[in-house]
């Protein structure tokens, strides 16, 4: 069976230096990138675990390595030195676009033991929730204006958009090369009415970052019964929203990958280490 790789010599090159080292006790670990090309076969295709190719590692060694990277924070700490390298070459466009979608959850993410729970690192919900068209897992994220994602979070399919503005938003944080705190304010933030609110613009405002977010008809038609009460519409620049598709393409990106566009693990850190997976590759091929 042929396997279609996706690290190329470069991207490796770049990631290579950031994986953890092996162990002072104990068997040397399996090959990182090995081990990476197991994990992204298996999100790519949606594939079960106890199905990887023979010429990838073993799924045990895949399975557990991506959990306990998870755990650690293995994946976050890559991101972010890919995004610190990216900053240092000015390479990260700070007009920043939020947004979120839905992913249904198949059967097989559903009955995982309370038991199971891996301490705080694993949301008491795990990430899932019910709604009419059944369990599923919505994924809040936040990508520069190269459609290329920034910070992302993942919660119940059924929870509204505007309450993990904040949090989403708080998880942006770039790391400097150099001597300096990590960057944490982008020069302007795109999102679509959903997320238009007093809370969200005060919030944005406070932190001097200008918004561009429409305003939805019903607010709209309250201010105006408002007359002069209704105090003056907030600014809207209808050039610059129209870069908020950049949001849209990142989220293709994301579900170009069969088992991200379709939830299947039992885990919400599972599943969120494979997007940080997603997004590793994203920065590493720039």
């Amino acid at each position: 069976m042929s396997v279609r790789l996706v690290i190329t010599d470069a991207m490796w090159d770049r990631i290579e230096l950031l994986m953890p080292p092996d162990p002072v006790r104990g068997r040397r670990w399996a090959d990182h990138r090995r081990t990476l090309e197991a994990i992204a076969w298996k999100y790519r295709t949606c594939a079960p675990w106890r199905d990887l190719p023979d010429e990838l590692d073993p799924f045990q060694t895949a399975h557990k390595r991506l959990i306990r990277w998870a755990v650690d924070g293995t994946w976050d700490q890559i991101l972010a030195a890919l995004l610190a390298a990216a900053d240092d070459a000015d390479d990260i466009g700070w007009t920043v676009s939020v947004d979120s979608t839905v992913c249904r959850a198949h059967q097989h993410a559903a009955g995982t033991r309370k038991k199971g729970a891996l301490g705080r690192a694993e949301p008491e919900d795990y990430a899932l929730g019910r709604s009419r068209g059944g369990l599923s897992t919505k994924v809040h994220l936040a990508s520069d204006n190269h459609a290329r994602p920034l910070a992302l979070r993942v919660t119940r399919g059924q929870a509204g958009d505007a309450p993990a503005f904040e949090t989403v938003m708080a998880s942006i944080r770039v790391p400097r090369t150099g001597p300096g705190r990590p960057r944490t304010r982008p020069e302007v933030v795109l999102a679509d009415r959903a997320y238009s609110s007093r809370a969200i613009r005060k919030h944005l405002r406070r932190r001097g970052i200008r918004a561009v977010i429409p305003q939805p008809s019903d607010q709209v038609g309250r201010r105006l019964r408002r007359g002069r009460t209704g105090g003056r519409p907030p600014a809207f620049d209808a050039e610059a929203y129209k870069q908020r598709n950049a949001v849209e393409r990142c989220i293709d990106r994301f579900k170009q990958w069969r088992g991200l566009a379709m939830r299947t693990d039992k885990l919400a850190i599972a599943y969120q280490a494979a997007l940080h997976l997603a997004a590793i590759l994203v920065w590493a091929r720039r």
